[in-house]
């Protein structure tokens, strides 16, 4: 009789077992991965900011969501992760705004040379300028949606020789993104610009291919450039900020909480990527000296007045009414700091 009983009761949790399976299995399908793209390495502040971003989605959708990071450019490059996240194949893609004037071509405007001078003016321009967030709505119709606005810094020289002017420039060969504003301040300085995705730079560097880069602070140390390029330029031509872009046919496909928490993910994580980005700059700077870089900090009059050729490129493309209509409103907005 025991041993019936016991054969019973084995037959019961069996089924219960069975019973229970479609259930477990119904709520590990709920859970949703949403696959994040950028090419920092994974010692950047970037890959930080990133995986605080996925943190914070999973708790604030209890766990229906979660994110995983690709870092340097493990699912595509900078132009290429903006060409899928428009068509669904990638989620979540982070990328210097610059990358993204490729597919709205006013958005070149914000590469204008010298709009903000410290940090606190540039976060100023990206939360309250009418133009950036015009340009913001125009992204949703080539399939990007903003939801968080993170930071870079200031794009400076790292170079294989010494820039004490910018008479040294003339004929060298700079990398730099395919972005038709910065080509055109680089043109205006005397370089001659060849376009290269950013995981290629390390080597046509370290081959001769070109003699320098131009980046933020963070990129040029989380790349490693100043390893193969010594010399770095505090120039800061341009403020360079990074923005977190949600595929918008995959924002369609969300619920409003899914929404909500990656707007309130993308606001917290990049608020901390600011702060830590605007705090690491020397620091990084020390470290790279340590391993053998040169600082330079110039005046930076030399420069402003050798990229002006761009201002002028840029009112014969976009107009000088709204050349000078986005210029006016970043000076306004400098004047207030």
């Amino acid at each position: 009789m025991d041993q019936i009983r016991t054969t019973r009761r084995i037959a019961l949790l069996g089924t219960a077992g069975l019973l229970a399976a479609p259930a477990i299995a119904t709520a590990q399908a709920r859970v949703r991965t949403l696959r994040l793209n950028h090419t920092d390495t994974d010692i950047g502040a970037r890959q930080e900011a990133a995986l605080l971003f996925g943190r914070r989605v999973q708790e604030l959708t209890d766990g229906q969501y979660r994110v995983q990071v690709f870092h340097s450019g493990q699912l595509a490059n900078d132009a290429r992760s903006l060409e899928q996240v428009a068509v669904g194949s990638i989620d979540l893609a982070i990328t210097g705004v610059v990358t993204y004037a490729t597919h709205t071509r006013p958005l070149n405007l914000i590469a204008l040379p010298y709009l903000a001078e410290n940090y606190q003016q540039g976060w100023r321009l990206y939360d309250e300028s009418r133009f950036i967030a015009s340009q913001k709505q125009a992204l949703i119709g080539r399939g990007m949606r903003v939801v968080g606005d993170w930071e870079a810094g200031f794009r400076c020289f790292s170079t294989t020789f010494a820039l004490p002017s910018p008479a040294a420039v003339r004929g060298r060969k700079l990398r730099i993104a395919p972005v038709d504003m910065i080509r055109w301040i680089m043109e205006s300085q005397g370089w001659n610009p060849v376009v290269l995705p950013v995981t290629e730079v390390y080597l046509a560097i370290q081959q001769g291919t070109v003699d320098g880069q131009e980046n933020p602070i963070d990129t040029i140390f989380s790349q490693r450039f100043h390893e193969v390029a010594k010399h770095i330029t505090l120039s800061n031509h341009i403020y360079s900020p990074l923005w977190l872009c949600a595929s918008e046919r995959v924002w369609q496909s969300l619920p409003q909480n899914a929404r909500d928490a990656l707007m309130q993910a993308g606001r917290e994580s990049g608020q901390h990527n600011r702060q830590q980005v605007a705090a690491n700059d020397e620091a990084l700077l020390r470290q790279m000296t340590e391993k053998g870089a040169t600082i330079a900090r110039p005046d930076l009059g030399p420069w402003r007045d050798a990229s002006q050729g761009a201002i002028a490129r840029a009112r014969q493309e976009y107009g000088q009414e709204q050349v000078d209509a986005f210029m006016a409103e970043a000076a306004t907005l400098r004047a207030r700091s």
